[in-house]
């Protein structure tokens, strides 16, 4: 079985550098682009059965009804698992009756970003909130996750605790909570805008953490948190370092240990010049990729599974022996994982997993 991702690549209201963004404004390239994603799915795809699909961007909400047709028409290519989950994302003042009814037809999970309930932080992030269409949605779909977004410039921890409860208030399935980061070439960039001090942003994230824990949110990744039950399978598919196509303009995917990214140019994408790079892993890095995606995980890695995909144990590892001794790690019913103490700083400790040579145990 493999997982795909889709890629609808509008614009998220904070990023200023995708210029391809113009050309959607016109129904004309965006048919174009969707029978373009219909022949590179047709080319590529090897009638594999399909886990998990995620539609994803920028935002597909923003097609009209006719677009979204199309597109879910294109979707009917893949021959999916009877309970494969189908993800879609979308923003909220996008999702009015005709969407969410043609969307319940279609998918079976639904991903809004809300990122903060503060009016005049929205505005900074050029976005709006409509809050009708997120509580209709719920009642449509059982699996919907919310993400939510901290670290602000100049945002106080009550005001954090404020998008906590608002968040609860609504009681989705799944929440994605993260700290803002400045992007190159976006605009909060180009406006140099400058993101909370770390003590403080940690703080949020230790807050944000046990009040989660406290109305029933499993941890079970750095920055995801759900329902029992209602984990995102499809982000399970990167963080257990599996198979997965991408498809569409800029669309990353993994296949048979080789990494690609697809063309950022619209215009050689339109051309069927899908392609922009590709990698072939040596053991190294498909080793780098295993630690560092799976110990994202709260369980982190199983041992016999690792032992079953590597045939070799990774506590014969000499860098994780040191960060067992270090307290970092902890081996823990057949599982290594990070210490919960340090995951905010869980980067600092996958970082030390590049270029370690791990396949010389």
């Amino acid at each position: 079985m493999i997982s795909v991702y889709i890629h609808i690549p509008f614009c998220t209201q904070i990023c200023s550098y995708c210029d391809f963004s113009k050309f959607f404004k016109n129904d004309e390239w965006i048919d174009n682009y969707l029978i373009k994603l219909e022949e590179e799915i047709k080319e590529k795809y090897k009638n594999e059965k399909v886990k998990t699909i995620y539609i994803g961007g920028g935002t597909p909400s923003c097609l009209n009804i006719n677009q979204l047709n199309k597109l879910f028409n294109i979707i009917k290519i893949f021959a999916k698992t009877k309970n494969a989950e189908v993800t879609f994302e979308a923003n909220s003042e996008d999702l009015n009756e005709e969407k969410l009814k043609l969307l319940k037809k279609n998918i079976n999970r639904l991903s809004i970003g809300i990122q903060t309930f503060d009016e005049k932080r929205l505005k900074t992030l050029n976005r709006s909130l409509n809050i009708n269409n997120i509580k209709n949605a719920l009642k449509e779909f059982e699996n919907v996750n919310l993400d939510l977004m901290y670290g602000f410039k100049n945002q106080s921890l009550n005001e954090f605790k404020n998008d906590l409860n608002e968040i609860l208030k609504l009681n989705p399935k799944h929440i994605s909570a993260y700290s803002l980061i400045i992007e190159p070439h976006t605009k909060l960039f180009i406006k140099n805008y400058q993101r909370l001090d770390e003590d403080t942003d940690r703080n949020m994230y230790e807050i944000l953490t046990e009040t989660l824990k406290e109305n029933g949110y499993n941890h079970y990744e750095v920055s995801n948190y759900s329902k029992k039950g209602y984990e995102s399978n499809h982000n399970l598919v990167y963080w257990n370092n599996e198979n997965y196509y991408g498809f569409g303009l800029s669309a990353g995917g993994y296949l048979n240990n080789i990494r690609y990214e697809n063309t950022r140019s619209i215009t050689e994408y339109l051309k069927g010049n899908y392609l922009f790079e590709s990698h072939e892993l040596d053991e190294n890095e498909t080793l780098e990729n295993e630690f560092i995606l799976g110990l994202r995980k709260t369980n982190g890695i199983n041992i016999n599974n690792f032992i079953n995909k590597y045939n070799f144990n990774p506590l014969n590892i000499q860098l994780v022996k040191e960060l067992l001794s270090q307290n970092l790690l902890i081996n823990k019913d057949e599982n290594l994982y990070i210490n919960p103490k340090y995951l905010y700083v869980s980067n600092e400790i996958l970082m030390k997993f590049i270029n370690y040579p791990l396949h010389k145990h």
